[in-house]
């Protein structure tokens, strides 16, 4: 059925309400929007070769269809028709004729586009949507005679000789007739959760092997099928059933349930996600009993059957803008800013690149298309890059020689990140725990110029902060008082709000002075530093910017210094 889903997804595409995708019309020239356009069309269009000629999946379900909505957005914006030539199955013709075409499948967008095509309709079902390949199985006087591939819906691949070989499709029926029926071959999955594992590119196996001049009896066996339509079968969908699994074709009736409504129809579809089947799935399809007779079926979507995925995982991005954060120790994170997205109900505007390697080694830039999801349900990840801008916007990158450990203790060009890290660090929990000061409250400092070394603010008064707005008499008062309590915090503590590395805070016996006296020698002497360790310690307390942030905090009287 995987196969049924992208047969129209461009031209069915229009189904979905785009504004739900919170997805505005880009601010491009015409000159710049065709370009874009254009790119994405040429990436479905290779997409679609592979996955439909090859059998090889380069982009996830989801994506593929997100990235058909953006296409289809974008020309809805700039007025563009779609092209004729833009059929997802044009490479995947083959030359035999199928006896009644493949239909495709709408896909609804949420529970509520669900509960309402249910509502309008009588006698319906609900099976998995398996994730295989379509074929057409043609029997004649009782006997497999003929397995076509799906191809564009009307014309697909004879893949009789291998189908033959296949223990799980039956090969002779108990009664002497000629039928036809559809259905997905998948391979045979032990145990499988596909909230858990995913497709584990089950899809792609099966094509892969149907597609090899011969099929080996081990391959073979690990095939099953998945009938999910008889076109000239009795009008019931119960006695279809029935009658199917009667002639072998036992999986249909297994994994198919009648429903009332849309409370129904979600108990089944979590039910697939979330407990073991022996196939691949990627959401639901539902059925209602009448339907348009065969010769009237074509290959486009009808309107007895929709499918129902499961909830998304991968999320499509355009990247707003790049911009880097830089962290107490010099640490440079790179940092996309994003159209807003839903995933998994949550609106994701923002996410980590990880390092500058990383971006570096991604060369993400504005405009390009991501693929995002949730690292443990929670946190926004970033996947890959699906699609790259053309052209390609320049970005200011930090150097990364000019931050690290020892750098921006004082406000200077380039240093305000790195600054306000360590100004919420020493703040913070891990440092001196400050009552009712953050990085928002270090910054309106920063910004007014009330703050430009880390210990600036020991020598702030009533008169400097009465001037700063957002700050009333209350608020000064009690941030004074915040302030004002850091004095009275123990050495070890203070150690850790300048950033001391933990191993040179496990003897502190002699205090500051003892610490800044000791060499990269005397640092390897004490238990568990080693050579490198002893190097960076050594270069912290000699660092001429840290003495001498030492040498203030004696002169203010904190304990140890």
């Amino acid at each position: 059925m995987k196969s049924r889903m992208r047969l129209l997804a461009g031209l069915l595409i229009s189904f979905f309400p785009l504004a739900s995708w919170a997805r505005d019309c880009p601010g491009w020239t015409t000159e710049h929007a065709g370009t874009q356009i254009s790119a994405l069309q040429q990436q479905i269009t290779l997409w679609d070769d592979s996955y439909h000629r090859l059998g090889q999946s380069l982009i996830g379900d989801e994506l593929y269809d997100q990235a058909r909505q953006q296409l289809s957005l974008w020309r809805s914006c700039f007025a563009l028709p779609t092209p004729t030539s833009d059929n997802p199955l044009v490479s995947s013709r083959g030359t035999l004729a199928h006896p009644t075409p493949h239909t495709g499948l709408e896909k609804l967008l949420d529970e509520r586009a669900a509960g309402a095509w249910i509502a309008s309709r009588e006698d319906v079902w609900i099976q998995p949507k398996v994730d295989g390949v379509a074929v057409t199985l043609v029997y004649r006087q009782g006997q497999l005679a003929q397995v076509v591939s799906r191809g564009d819906g009307n014309l697909g691949q004879d893949w009789s000789a291998s189908a033959r070989k296949i223990p799980g499709i039956v090969q002779q029926l108990p009664q002497p007739i000629d039928l036809q029926l559809q259905g997905e071959l998948y391979w045979h999955l032990s145990d499988h959760v596909q909230a858990v594992q995913g497709s584990r590119n089950a899809r792609s196996k099966i094509a892969g092997l149907m597609n090899r001049q011969q099929l080996s009896d081990t391959d073979a066996a690990g095939i099953g099928l998945f009938v999910w339509a008889w076109p000239q079968g009795p009008a019931n969908l119960k006695e279809q059933l029935d009658t199917l699994t009667q002639w072998g074709f036992t999986n249909s009736q297994r994994y198919s349930q009648p429903i009332k409504n849309i409370t129904e129809a979600g108990h089944w579809r979590t039910y697939w996600h979330t407990h073991p089947l022996p196939f691949a799935s990627d959401g639901v399809v539902l059925h209602q009993s009448q339907r348009a007779p065969a010769n009237r079926w074509q290959a486009s979507a009808p309107y007895w059957s929709v499918a129902w995925k499961y909830p998304v995982v991968k999320a499509l991005a355009t990247v707003r803008k790049v911009y880097f954060n830089i962290g107490r120790t010099g640490r440079i994170t790179p940092i996309l800013e994003l159209t807003p997205v839903l995933l998994d109900d949550r609106q994701i505007r923002r996410v980590s690149v990880g390092s500058l390697k990383r971006w570096q080694t991604l060369d993400i830039r504005p405009g390009d298309q991501v693929s995002i999801s949730l690292a443990g349900q929670i946190i926004p990840r970033l996947d890959q890059v699906v699609l790259r801008s053309q052209p390609r916007v320049e970005v200011q990158v930090p150097a990364a020689e000019d931050f690290h450990p020892l750098s921006c203790w004082r406000l200077s060009p380039g240093c305000e990140e790195q600054l306000l890290a360590r100004l919420t660090w020493m703040s913070g929990s891990q440092g001196l725990a400050l009552p009712h000061i953050g990085r928002e409250t270090w910054n309106t400092l920063i910004q007014s110029g009330r703050i430009t070394g880390l210990l600036d603010w020991l020598t702030l008064d009533e008169a400097e902060l009465a001037n700063i707005d957002g700050f009333g008499e209350r608020n000064s008062a009690r941030l004074l008082d915040s302030l004002r309590s850091a004095r009275q915090r123990p050495f070890v503590q203070w150690l850790k709000a300048l950033g001391v590395p933990s191993t040179a805070r496990n003897n502190v016996q002699g205090g500051w002075q003892v610490l800044a006296a000791r060499d990269t020698q005397a640092w390897q002497v004490e238990a568990g530093i080693g050579p490198g360790r002893a190097a960076l310690l050594s270069a912290f307390f000699r660092d001429p910017q840290v003495q001498a942030l030492g040498e203030i905090l004696r002169a203010t009287g904190i304990d140890g210094f």
